[in-house]
């Protein structure tokens, strides 16, 4: 049977440590006692002896009462403080409906150095966003950083089920869009935002922008600046998302946007094929050939007409 080990050393220290943090509580008994067996023993004590131990018992007991105080204060400040910080995590997200959206989107362009979008086919970003985003970083020469992850047209399966997701929720909106969502458009839309920017590297040096296309149908859109992260929904009616910077789950959404992209096609936008103002329609062929992301054999000359119109003229679709 194996002896039980004792650490002297070990109880020592618990011990000492024991009495300095009930020091006052220690010289209160230990006066006490010493009072109290003098009396028991009929030892003679001086009046002012006693007077004097009295009063250092009471002032000890004084120094104890006033010390638990002070460690009760710093636990309800240490509980507050927890408390405080559990309710920042709850709030860390802000709802948006209506025009707090556009205000939202609006200050988050305002003199951020980068962009990361990631949605269906990007039609509010060519609207929007990149030209908005562009202007302000030639007005104010400065550098800009944008990844763009949105649904392969070449993946014909990923364009139809976008385009069911859209028509599924599409009967919810009071008004019919006059454009239906279907698998041709989802394509054309994607490409439009591929040319755009293409368009827009072209004529600003020091744009950075990577295009991700990707097979997974995203069912929300992420538009992540330098000062927060906005998340909405194809129905501008219903709530959005608010996250600000320096929030964990800021931090959490960079991380999985820079995931999904890394799990998507990325184009090489390096070596693209010359755009003029008005691209035409030789040129857009060449350009996607040229990115390995030839258009469909079935487009015709007005269908890459669409895709210019839709990249360099495109409408704001939430615009009432």
């Amino acid at each position: 049977m194996a002896r039980r080990t004792t650490d002297p050393g070990g109880r020592v220290e618990k011990a000492v440590s024991w009495t300095i943090k009930n020091l006052d509580g220690v010289v209160a008994t230990g006066a006490a006692l010493i009072i109290g067996l003098l009396d028991i023993f009929d030892q003679n004590v001086d009046d002012n002896v006693t007077s004097g131990a009295t009063l250092l018992v009471l002032a000890a007991l004084v120094f104890g009462t006033l010390t638990e105080r002070r460690r009760r204060i710093a636990d309800i400040r240490e509980a507050t403080t927890g408390t405080r910080h559990a309710l920042e995590d709850l709030t860390m997200v802000r709802s948006l409906s209506g025009a707090e959206l556009e205000r939202a989107l609006e200050q988050a362009r305002q003199n951020t150095d980068h962009w990361i979008f990631k949605g269906g086919t990007g039609t509010y970003l060519r609207a929007v966003t990149l030209p908005v985003c562009v202007r302000e970083a030639q007005r104010q020469r400065r550098s800009l950083a944008m990844k763009i992850d949105i649904v392969n047209p070449a993946d014909d399966q990923a364009c139809a089920a976008y385009a069911r997701f859209r028509q599924t929720f599409a009967h919810r909106l009071d008004v019919v869009p006059p454009d239906a969502w279907s698998a041709d458009r989802t394509r054309k839309e994607s490409f439009a935002t591929v040319l755009a920017a293409c368009w827009y590297r072209q004529r600003l040096d020091t744009l950075e922008i990577g295009v991700h296309l990707s097979s997974v149908v995203p069912t929300l859109r992420f538009d992540l600046s330098a000062s927060c992260l906005i998340i909405t929904q194809d129905d501008p009616r219903r709530v959005n998302l608010l996250v600000e910077r320096n929030r964990p789950l800021y931090d959490y959404y960079v991380t999985e946007l820079h995931q999904s992209r890394e799990q998507a096609v990325t184009l090489d936008l390096i070596r693209t094929e010359p755009l003029g103002e008005e691209p035409t329609v030789d040129e857009v062929y060449r350009l996607f050939d040229g990115l390995g992301l030839p258009l469909p054999a079935a487009f015709t000359d007005r269908d890459v007409s669409d895709i210019i119109d839709k990249a360099l003229h495109p409408e704001n679709p939430y615009r009432r």
